[in-house]
């Protein structure tokens, strides 16, 4: 259960200011491809009940926003009871792996441990019917499933809504909202004031004469580790971020649920600071592609409704991205979060081409690894070698927004 976002009116001041975003959108700012979803400036009034809703905790309001969610990330396209009832009772094991057991609860009210142990018996068969037929025309009546029991777009409106209140409140809970004042630097900006070499900087951006002068000054007869002096590398202004979201078979229930936590932490944090946020959905194709924006809303919409499926194809993403980024003089870095391995051909000679061909360009790769195994992890290291950027392996995925935080402030600090 999300919890009501604490503070002054902060949250009631984001709100607004995305309504405001949203509504003033130019459609020639964005890419070509983009579907610019249109609810919030056709039906303000609905929006405005839904916000006010959830801000204000309204707990009926927030279950549904979780349980449309959860229908998203377990990658339901069609809620029916009798859909739901034949999978239930045809093989309830399977069931439970498309549904998931947090979805299963909600459409059913009953623990899942309880519906697999009765689903056989005849009268329970036909109650259970009646709860998921009682639960589905709620959620009619509300407009949040069309007739054929689909998804409407106020349902993902909805999601997205409970979706952003509930990962603020979590960033609070994790002290992860506002901690992070920068001063302006970047790895890839202009030669800048000298320093101390330390560990993990790049050798490239040694001061070759200043160390060796102080190899002297200190009668040395070989430039020595503590000898070396580094440039820092003052920011070039903005910097554009793209997240990079793998929505393969592998990443369903609540891996997605998490990437796409962190997506919306990521947008948060980075437009607070007057950066900007793109988006890439990939599977077997690049499925989603958003220029880096400061609309917030927009953004939170578009991962809201990241659905998992088929294979992983990087390479498509990191080509897409050289796309996307069209301004060459600010800071441009992707981030690629992914559980496996490139399964399209063969991944070393199918991606690491399009990472150089990145670099050339003056993108930077960082890759959040979730549980890769170990042909999946050297893969990223090549990645994160060639393109000058980060690795993180994550093994629990509660972790995923605060790395994907350190990634965004490891690229402005």
């Amino acid at each position: 259960m999300a919890s009501k976002v604490t503070g002054n009116n902060d949250s009631d001041n984001t709100l607004e200011s995305m309504k405001k975003g949203d509504a003033n959108t130019n459609l020639e700012k964005h890419h070509p491809g983009e579907e610019l979803d249109g609810l919030m400036s056709k039906n303000i009034d609905d929006f405005d009940k839904l916000s006010r809703s959830v801000l204000e905790n309204d707990k009926e309001t927030i279950d549904d926003g979780m349980m449309v969610n959860e229908g998203i990330d377990q990658g339901v396209g069609v809620f029916t009871p009798d859909l739901a009832m034949e999978k239930f009772v045809r093989d309830y094991k399977q069931a439970e792996k498309i549904y998931g057991e947090k979805l299963i609860r909600q459409l059913t009210g009953y623990d899942p441990n309880y519906v697999e142990k009765n689903i056989n018996i005849p009268e329970f068969q036909r109650h259970l019917r009646e709860k998921i037929q009682k639960n589905i025309e709620a959620l009619q009546e509300k407009g949040l499933l069309d007739r054929r029991g689909v998804l409407t777009e106020k349902a993902f409106e909805l999601a997205s809504l409970t979706l952003y209140v509930e990962e603020l409140d979590e960033l609070q809970a994790k002290g992860l909202l506002g901690e992070k004042e920068h001063k302006r630097k970047s790895l890839y900006g202009e030669k800048g004031e000298i320093h101390d070499y330390h560990n993990h900087e790049r050798y490239k951006d040694i001061a070759i004469k200043k160390s060796i002068k102080t190899s002297i000054k200190r009668g040395h007869k070989k430039l020595l580790k503590q000898d070396l002096k580094v440039f820092e590398r003052e920011s070039k202004g903005r910097i554009n971020i793209i997240y990079a979201i793998d929505a393969s078979g592998s990443m369903k229930g609540q891996k997605i649920k998490m990437a796409k936590k962190a997506g919306i932490a990521l947008a948060y944090t980075a437009l607070e600071k007057k950066d900007k946020v793109g988006l890439i959905i990939f599977g077997s194709e690049v499925e989603t592609a958003v220029h880096p924006s400061d609309n917030f809303m927009h953004l939170v919409r578009k991962i809201t409704k990241i659905r998992a499926s088929r294979e992983t194809d990087i390479a498509a993403t990191i080509e897409k991205s050289v796309e996307l980024f069209t301004e060459r003089d600010c800071t441009n870095h992707l981030i690629l979060l992914t559980d496996g391995l490139h399964t399209k051909g063969d991944p070393f000679k199918e991606v690491l081409p399009k990472v150089s061909m990145a670099r050339d360009v003056g993108i930077t790769v960082s890759v959040i690894g979730v549980n890769l195994e170990d042909d999946g992890e050297q893969l990223a290291k090549n990645i994160v070698d060639i393109s000058e950027g980060r690795l993180y392996v994550v093994k629990d995925i509660e972790d995923i927004d605060g790395v994907v935080l350190q990634d965004y402030y490891s690229a402005i600090a």
